[in-house]
């Protein structure tokens, strides 16, 4: 059993009442063909999927009883054994990034003419595909959906069921609507998880066609206990901050690198400051230009390769916890700041940055993440996005 994933069900971490429903399901042959697990990131969407996936595909079929008070004779919750070679092979999947990494190097080994029809695609097992975002637009595309299409229609080869695992709800156009016509007559044998940190970004005939599940964020005080437990090494006001900055997600707190978001937290105050200083400037109409140097310059730093995407992401990621943080300072509920650390800078930020602006910058901060998704040069957005955020006047 790969150490990634949890040994059984009862390890998921929250959101138990939801993993009982489905496993109920699982268990009595009523599972949806087509399912979407929503959730913020970290919320164990992709965890999810592969155990789901396995209790389907588990040669032992194991069965526990429901909890619930209302048990009926007979009615049980799926699980499965971690030690099947179905379920041994699916669990080799369980670290998505590596699996990616590997299937894009593998594209590059490929002939400049194959590589262009060449689509990330993941099979740890026969009856199994997972299609994560293709590089470097991390769309779903139009090839991979044609692959899920081409092998829905064969029987499975070695397990009861084929699945399919759709790792990110970011799709071309193309590709959605090609989705959605399996999705109207999906075959028998089929099970689809759509896993998504927003459905509104599917198509809303492939929401209407799909059962949806959502994975709820867990309190601040589940996630400190659950780090006081597994990484105990974290300082007390450390492991309050990342309780807060996790969102209520699990395996984002687990995981979390409070020194690189710092870091990337650092950047994305710059843009702030800037912007609130041209804000000033303006509504004193003091006729001084605002110093953009600082702004510039650390743009500038954002250049291509994996260690850019790497700190655009980070960069992105933390200029949208402190807009939201502006936005409860605004709302009047400073009790859910995440930024907690950062509190008298955000009052100072936000006397100057309204809801308008704030509301104006979000929008821009979107345009990056649809300018990324093009392959547009990351200093170019991030130089857009500053000078929309100095430009968005109240």
């Amino acid at each position: 059993m790969t150490a990634a994933l949890p040994a059984d069900f009862n390890e998921f971490l929250g959101n138990a009442p939801a993993v009982e429903s489905l496993r109920t399901a699982i268990a009595a042959g009523r599972l949806p063909h087509a399912l979407i697990l929503s959730g913020p990131a970290g919320a164990g969407r992709y965890t999810l999927a592969l155990m789901l996936t396995m209790a389907i595909e588990c040669e032992r079929q194991p069965r526990d009883l429901w909890s619930g008070t209302d048990t009926v004779a007979g009615q049980s919750l799926a699980g499965f054994c971690g030690h099947c070679a179905n379920c041994t092979r699916i669990a080799g999947a369980a670290n998505l990034e590596d699996q990616v990494a590997a299937a894009v190097l593998a594209r590059e080994e490929l002939r400049e003419a194959d590589k262009k029809d060449t689509r990330a695609l993941i099979q740890p097992h026969p009856d199994v595909l997972i299609l994560p975002p293709d590089p470097p637009q991390l769309l779903i595309k139009l090839g991979q959906v044609r692959t899920l299409i081409q092998r829905a229609h064969y029987l499975p080869a070695e397990a009861p069921r084929r699945i399919f695992i759709l790792t990110s709800a970011s799709m071309m156009k193309e590709a959605a609507n090609s989705l959605l016509k399996i999705l109207e007559e999906p075959p028998p044998t089929v099970h689809i998880f759509i896993l998504a940190e927003n459905p509104g970004e599917l198509l809303p005939t492939i929401r209407s066609r799909c059962a949806t599940v959502r994975l709820g964020a867990l309190p601040i005080d589940e996630i400190e206990g659950l780090l006081i437990a597994r990484r105990p090494e974290v300082a007390p006001r450390q492991r309050a901050l990342i309780a807060r900055l996790a969102q209520g997600a699990a395996g984002r707190a687990l995981s979390f690198d409070l020194e690189a978001y710092t870091a990337a937290r650092a950047d994305a105050l710059i843009f702030l400051r800037n912007a609130a200083g041209a804000l000033r400037n303006a509504a004193t109409d003091s006729g001084g230009a605002s110093d953009h140097t600082a702004l510039f310059k650390m743009t500038e730093t954002y250049r291509a390769g994996a260690d850019g995407q790497q700190k655009t992401t980070a960069l992105l990621s933390a200029l949208s916890l402190l807009l939201e943080d502006l936005l409860l300072l605004d709302a009047g509920t400073p009790e859910l700041l995440r930024n907690t650390d950062l509190r008298a800078e955000l009052d100072r930020l936000s006397q100057s940055l309204s809801f308008a602006w704030i509301e104006r910058a979000s929008h821009a901060l979107d345009q990056v993440h649809s300018g990324l998704r093009r392959n547009l040069l990351r200093s170019l957005s991030l130089d857009a996005m500053a000078t929309a955020f100095a430009g968005a006047h109240t």
